[in-house]
């Protein structure tokens, strides 16, 4: 993957500034926007840095900052659901990205799904993991979804990131039952720097009037589900209903009580193996045997460069690369480069041409 990101900003349509991010080398795997993120922050962080590696290890990575949190503006004019769609085209377009893989995790199921429906040419597959089609007030529980919510909005509002166990044992409870004290520590840190309390309670609230259930069943593209069967977040059976409703959906219960998966844990190790067999399963089988620097050639042949031009991407000699282009042309059984490139970009590299 490397050791750093190529951070940068796009504007979306009200003028709002987001900042976006790309790690890794392959076919375009773009991420939706979900609650508590801060790309620079989440870069080294416990709690998601085993994600960012492993999302990149077959794929190049695209992931952002919703509005409010993280290096995105904050306190935005709007915050929606609507406005939330709109950010992921700002970014789709920014990254120049034709055709992609999309991910949605938790809250960005909901985006992922409506963006899936309003753009099917430009989605080829779909993840969605630990999400929901309906809000919390949503869900036809009348009362009792308003006062939770409402309880909820006020421990945020008072407790936001402080290092007080009566608070975060709130959060931790619902996002990281499992987690050890020094991942709870970082849980609460990531607070502090992805949102202010304010913006934390707009994005919470706004969540809860979701509802794309409509659109579930207009899902055109492959799409595989995959949600812990004991969420402490978002409920099991949300997971389950939205697999329902989806044409051909694949549904993976994952043996967790974590909404965001621990790399220790196994549903982990199950997660990635399920995508990974799930995103490369339309590709050619030969593309699985490449090695990680034989993706990121393939991915710069796929874009039209010369042997010149990917020797100083690379940092490799000409002669290296030479080398390298005979020997993924015999792996994928190409019998020139053109057709080489033809079967890359039938795969899904190339998409990106940032």
């Amino acid at each position: 993957m490397g050791d750093r990101q190529d951070l940068r900003f796009c504007t979306s349509y009200d003028g709002t500034r987001l900042a976006y991010a790309s790690t890794g080398s392959g076919p375009p795997l773009l991420k939706s926007a979900n609650w508590l993120s801060h790309i620079e922050f989440d870069w080294t962080s416990p709690i998601w840095r085993h994600w960012i590696v492993g999302l990149s290890r077959t794929h190049t990575l695209w992931r952002y900052d919703e509005r409010g949190c993280g290096l995105s503006d904050r306190n935005p004019r709007e915050v929606s659901l609507e406005a939330w769609v709109r950010d992921l085209e700002a970014v789709a377009d920014a990254a120049k990205l034709e055709r992609f893989d999309l991910l949605g995790l938790s809250k960005g199921v909901s985006i992922a799904i409506e963006y899936a429906s309003r753009h099917p040419e430009r989605v080829s597959r779909l993840v969605l993991y630990g999400g929901y089609m309906r809000g919390r007030l949503r869900r036809g529980e009348g009362q009792t979804a308003i006062d939770e919510l409402m309880t909820m909005s006020k421990l945020v509002e008072l407790g936001w990131g402080r290092k007080n166990r009566a608070f975060r044992q709130v959060f931790a409870t619902e996002f990281l039952p499992d987690a050890s004290p020094e991942l709870i520590d970082a849980f609460d840190a990531l607070q502090r720097e992805s949102a202010s309390a304010a913006d934390a309670v707009r994005s919470l609230q706004a969540s809860a009037q979701i509802d794309v259930t409509r659109l579930a069943e207009r899902i055109q593209c492959p799409t595989l589900i995959l949600h812990a069967r004991d969420d402490g977040r978002i409920p099991f059976d949300e997971g389950r209903h939205l697999a329902s409703l989806v044409p051909g959906a694949r549904f993976v219960p994952l043996a967790s009580r974590n909404h965001v998966l621990l790399e220790d844990e196994p549903a982990w190790k199950v997660f990635l193996q399920e995508m990974e067999t799930f995103l490369g399963g339309a590709r050619d089988g030969a593309f699985a045997d490449l090695t990680p620097r034989e993706n990121e050639l393939v991915e710069l042949l796929a874009r039209g460069l010369d042997n010149h031009q990917i020797a100083a991407h690379l940092d490799l000699a000409e002669k290296t690369v030479r080398n390298m282009v005979s020997s993924v042309l015999e792996k994928l059984g190409a019998e020139t480069r053109a057709q080489a490139i033809v079967r890359a970009r039938d795969a899904g590299y190339g998409a990106s041409t940032t």
